[in-house]
């Protein structure tokens, strides 16, 4: 029996068992849509912009173990979705974006709303795919959705001319993939390994480094395992928060820009480093001279061979996947215990640097401290939440308060650092968990970026709690003005506001303002018991002068931090 491409399309995303699909019609993706309507297996969630569509999917992946699916439309449908597959990029989040093209005979001759995706998207994509006939359709998407999650996660683009949707031929799904060129290498090699246990157990000054891979390759239970029987410091990046949990007293927070005192000095003055799914990157270890300085051995372990020794040399590189080769390290380790006297020393220098409290903060007067809001946050949400962000100082100020205990929690864009997916990411989460609390803590210039999706919430009646701190600036941008230019402003005051309690109610959503701290944590709480089963977006009037402390300045090394208390 023959199929058209688009149900041949549809029958490969039910063979992925895919439940969700984000996205939005246009013409040349007309018979793919007529043919999900036609079938009630996938649910498809209609978005009010493609960029959203492509967070969504890519917040779906984040917050679960699966591929996140968008579908666009060709032209500005395709460019629409760009951020949001550069951001899946960065971050290695798997995802497969399905894209309409103009019919093959008008490829190339400037059709109406014809752009070359597979061109314009090389640079940010893991891989990207132009079908130009049916026959090729469904062993394309196997491939697609193979390389997505497979090695170092990351989007693949698979761009469908509109006649390839209509055209017809027999339909096999592939249950295998044979791809000569790509085979990741999973298992780790068993002589580094040895290297670096016997590194660890000569290390005097030792730290664990902990990036975004231990939760993309579902490494945490192992890597908590490893780090307690070794009973070594661990520091998260941002994009780590979770891995290993944050109020465990081995834990010494995030490093890097905004890290703690106690993660950046012990990075620094390490004698032997860990680094697990971590890539080293500007924002973690500042300048890379400085990093230098100290004479250290470096242990990377790590799926993507060209992530390692990329800005910092590496004495004993892994290539492998992070679970696989901890488990090689477990069953090395595990029949010793290391003398904890040996580590005695470096201990006592970390609770001298964790004492010097860098993250307090005081919340007095009629001004809300907007890491107040985040504490009293984790407090009514006992730690429990999804919580997504956008970018600026509100994300920072996330990471830094919601100690996140387990993985897959913390959602927020930490390579390309993209404004407005909080709230699709929050819509992402909401459909990948159903039942959990999911909060979306953001600024009021990041969530209007994509505030349309508010109309969406409604439409699939999402109870997302949106926290917006908004001190009426754009926040980070201020922050580096009045440090770095001399307070000058230029352009980042919010001049003209929305009343977002009145635009969260005109879409069908509950709106809270609130302005003094006394009110912080009653809203909270009535948002997330009265209120469970709806959106709210509640308005916390913050401090506009409130600062990201601690900070290493662009160009320094992680030694030299400002301090709230230097100021």
């Amino acid at each position: 029996m023959k199929m058209t491409g688009a149900e041949i399309l549809i029958r490969c995303l039910q063979e992925e068992k895919v439940e969700y699909m984000f996205g939005y019609p246009g013409g040349a993706v007309l018979h793919i849509y007529d043919e999900l309507f036609k079938q009630d297996q996938i649910k498809h969630i209609l978005v009010r912009h493609e960029q959203a569509a492509v967070h969504a999917a890519d917040g779906y992946s984040r917050s679960s173990q699966k591929v996140g699916v968008a579908l666009v439309t060709s032209g500005p449908g395709a460019t629409n979705a760009v951020t949001g597959i550069a951001t899946a990029y960065m971050d290695s989040v798997p995802i497969v974006v399905i894209s309409g093209q103009v019919p093959t005979p008008a490829i190339g001759l400037d059709a109406f709303q014809e752009v070359d995706m597979v061109g314009i998207t090389r640079p940010c994509v893991k891989h990207n795919f132009l079908v130009k006939d049916v026959r090729d359709l469904a062993d394309t998407m196997k491939k697609a959705f193979h390389i997505a999650k497979t090695g170092r996660p990351g989007p693949v683009v698979v761009d469908i001319p509109k006649d390839v949707t209509a055209q017809q031929c027999e339909f096999e799904y592939p249950q295998t993939v044979q791809m000569r060129s790509y085979n990741p290498v999973v298992k780790g090699h068993l002589g580094q390994i040895k290297k670096a246990v016997q590194l660890l157990a000569e290390a005097k000054r030792p730290i664990i480094y902990v990036g975004g891979g231990a939760i993309l390759s579902d490494a945490s239970e192992k890597l908590t395992r490893l780090a307690h029987h070794l009973g070594y410091p661990v520091t998260n990046t941002l994009m780590g928060l979770g891995a290993f949990p944050a109020t465990d007293r081995q834990n010494l927070g995030m490093l890097g820009m905004h890290g703690t005192v106690e993660a950046n000095m012990a990075m620094h003055y390490a004698d032997v480093v860990l680094a697990v799914g971590a890539r080293f990157d500007d924002r973690v270890i500042g300048n890379p001279a400085n990093f230098a300085e100290e004479p250290r051995k470096i242990i990377h372990i790590d799926i993507d061979p060209s992530s390692i020794s990329k800005r910092v040399k590496v004495d004993v590189p892994i290539v492998g996947n992070v679970p696989d080769v901890l488990d090689e390290m477990l069953k090395l380790i595990e029949g010793s215990r290391p003398n904890a006297a040996q580590t005695a020393d470096w201990w006592a220098r970390i609770e001298e640097w964790r004492g010097k409290n860098c993250l307090g903060y005081k919340q007095n007067g009629e001004l809300i401290m907007p890491q107040y809001v985040v504490q009293k946050l984790y407090e009514v949400t006992r730690g429990d939440a999804i919580v997504t962000s956008d970018v600026g100082q509100h994300q920072m100020w996330a990471a830094q308060y919601y100690p996140f205990d387990k993985p897959r929690r913390w959602l927020n864009s930490g390579g390309l650092g993209t404004m407005g997916v909080g709230l699709p990411y929050a819509m992402g989460a909401a459909f990948a968990n159903p039942g959990a609390t999911v909060a979306c803590v953001t600024g009021e210039a990041s969530i209007q970026m994509c505030i349309q999706e508010l109309s969406t919430a409604k439409q699939f009646r999402l109870p997302i709690k949106i926290i917006n701190l908004n001190n009426r600036y754009l926040g980070m941008v201020r922050q580096w003005q009045e440090m770095f230019y001399g307070s000058r402003y230029s352009e980042s005051y919010m001049d003209s506001l929305p009343d977002f309690v009145k635009l969260a109610e005109s879409y069908g959503h509950v709106g809270m303002r609130i302005e003094r701290p006394e009110d912080v944590e009653p809203a909270l709480k009535k948002a997330f018991t009265e209120h469970k089963n709806d959106l709210v977006f509640m308005d916390f009037m913050t401090n506009r002068e409130a600062n990201v402390f601690p900070m290493v300045a662009a160009g320094k090394g992680l030694t030299d931090m400002i301090l709230a208390e230097d100021l």
